[in-house]
């Protein structure tokens, strides 16, 4: 614990995302594991709208919100406003925002000690909320601001992953200017080297969110269109047939990597329905490997991680190609899934971490990170 007290835990969920819903299932989750005996928790949810809120049940409310028919706007009965202080003096103090005052039950006399951000996609997961909570000095689990802009872009990640070395399968990126400016060309790229199948996806998205499968040059301007739909940058990468496999990484300047799961969807492809809602996808934990395969997967897994400098988490997606062999990198998540049923728990429960243990891990590693920050010196 931190002093005597218990560690001041706000869990951050929600989001102007396209992951909203999903966040809110990771909330839950991890709201459920955290131990009241440890953590005085504070619920703090941010609307569609981008407006933070807290209750006690937050998380409670915001879904009651996600699922009610119609765009709902405004705050929400039994929730007060608020705003986090980016002053490093009042580091991890909420104060009411909108001349409004904070209920009595709120119990906010003292600020919080570290932030777990459940926010997945576009300003939770690209670096954006990371860096208001560094102008705070606020302790954060997960990735920094560099590590969590470039594992968002899976184009930058790519690019960098192909300059450390690491195997990556073929892709072209576009953006939408190019596309408009001349889509004919681009359309003869993507035939000629990248062929099909091929999937067209959003640069920064996910949960699958934008990705459609592509089998024939006929079908290439709706996907791409799509993609389009919610990033203004695209990859169009090769299908690889094969195994889709997963692994999750754990830890700041010493990452560890957890056993190896693999994903058998339900679907044509491992998409958002298949994830979240229709229970026909298969996760095998552990994959049914050769172990020098396994070790390969956790080796590349640590491998992908620094090379983007993460910390706190991840979870790396690989192919493993049916015909050759050969291992390809195909993305890193800086805030999985955390749902009970999500690949990332799952991983390290099986590799002897319980979901408890997992996220008091992941908090000591956010203050632990913080100290050595607030150890540097800011002047000469």
């Amino acid at each position: 614990m931190i002093g005597e007290k218990r560690i001041r835990v706000g869990v951050l969920f929600g989001g102007r995302s396209s992951e909203h819903e999903v966040s809110l299932m990771s909330a839950q989750s991890v709201l459920d594991a955290l131990d009241p005996d440890k953590y005085e928790i504070v619920q703090i949810g941010i609307t569609k709208e981008g407006r933070w809120l807290i209750a006690r049940d937050a998380v409670d409310r915001l879904i009651e919100r996600a699922g009610a028919s119609g765009a709902l706007e405004g705050d929400i009965e039994g929730t007060a406003p608020v705003t986090l202080l980016a002053d490093p003096e009042r580091s991890g103090a909420l104060i009411p925002v909108g001349g409004g005052v904070l209920p009595a039950e709120s119990g906010l006399d003292r600020p919080l000690d570290v932030v777990f951000p459940l926010i997945h996609g576009r300003l939770g997961e690209d670096g954006a909320l990371q860096g208001m909570l560094e102008l705070g000095g606020v302790a954060y689990v997960g990735a920094g601001v560099l590590g969590s802009a470039l594992g968002m872009d899976k184009a930058v990640a790519k690019s960098l992953w192909t300059a450390a070395g690491l195997p990556v399968g073929p892709y072209l990126v576009f953006k939408l200017s190019e596309w408009r400016g001349d889509a004919a060309r681009l359309k003869g790229e993507v035939a000629s080297k990248i062929g099909f199948p091929c999937f067209a996806k959003p640069a920064n998205s996910g949960s699958s969110i934008g990705i459609s499968k592509v089998c024939t040059l006929g079908g290439l301007e709706p996907a791409i269109e799509e993609a389009f739909q919610y990033d203004g940058k695209l990859l169009v990468e090769a299908a690889i047939v094969g195994r889709e496999l997963e692994c999750a990484v754990l830890g700041n300047d010493a990452p560890e990597a957890s056993v190896v799961g693999e994903i058998i969807p339900g679907h044509e492809f491992y998409d958002y329905e298949d994830k979240y809602f229709d229970d026909k996808v298969e996760l095998v934990v552990p994959a049914d490997l050769p172990e020098k395969t396994a070790i390969e997967v956790r080796e590349l897994a640590i491998d992908a991680f620094v090379a983007i400098d993460a910390s706190g988490m991840g979870r790396v997606d690989f192919f493993l190609d049916g015909e050759t062999g050969q291992i390809y990198l195909n993305e890193i998540n800086t805030i999985p899934g955390f749902t009970r049923m999500s690949m990332y728990p799952r991983l390290w429960e099986a590799t002897g971490v319980s979901f408890s243990e997992l996220c008091d891990r992941l908090i000591t590693l956010a203050v632990e990170r913080n100290q050595q920050q607030r150890a540097l010196r800011q002047t000469r």
